[in-house]
């Protein structure tokens, strides 16, 4: 089994209780870490995530793991928070991040750079506005390589 079918299988199996709590699934990894496996799932909910939720989550997919029992190899479940320097994956959450300080790369340059580090001005699901040192780049969405909010300090 692929690790994108891993991840698409988690998803499926979890996304019943998420929606039930009103949780929301924000990311799933399935990555090996030197020898080992890991499985990670990020998910969060209005208010932000507690380590109580995280913990009902994850007896929640274990179980489900463990009567599927879909991935051959020994791995370990993880389910946290994604943080404060959460992904950008989904259209909804550029969305909701508009407004927000945000790092974005890119996979070929864009105005000369392949990153951007600046304040989400926009998003209408072909192009992101980024506004960075007071000049804004506009970057094609099917370009992002990757995406999350940026603490400033």
């Amino acid at each position: 089994m692929t690790t994108a079918n891993i991840k698409t299988l988690v998803e499926e199996m979890v996304m019943p209780y998420l929606e039930e709590q009103q949780f929301e699934l924000v990311d799933v990894e399935y990555v090996k870490e030197g020898s080992s496996w890991f499985l990670r799932v990020f998910v969060d909910k209005d208010g932000g995530i507690d380590i109580e939720d995280c913990g009902r989550v994850s007896e929640y997919l274990s179980q489900k793991l463990d009567e599927n029992d879909p991935i051959p190899d020994a791995y370990f479940l993880e389910v946290s928070s994604p943080g404060a320097e959460r992904p950008l994956k989904k259209e909804k959450d550029f969305v909701k991040a508009i407004g927000k300080h945000v790092y974005i790369t890119t996979y070929e340059p864009v105005d000369g750079s392949k990153e951007f580090e600046g304040t989400l001005e926009a998003f209408d699901g072909e192009t992101i506005t980024v506004m960075v040192n007071k000049k804004a780049h506009v970057l094609p969405y099917s370009k992002v390589a990757s995406a999350r909010l940026a603490i400033i300090f």
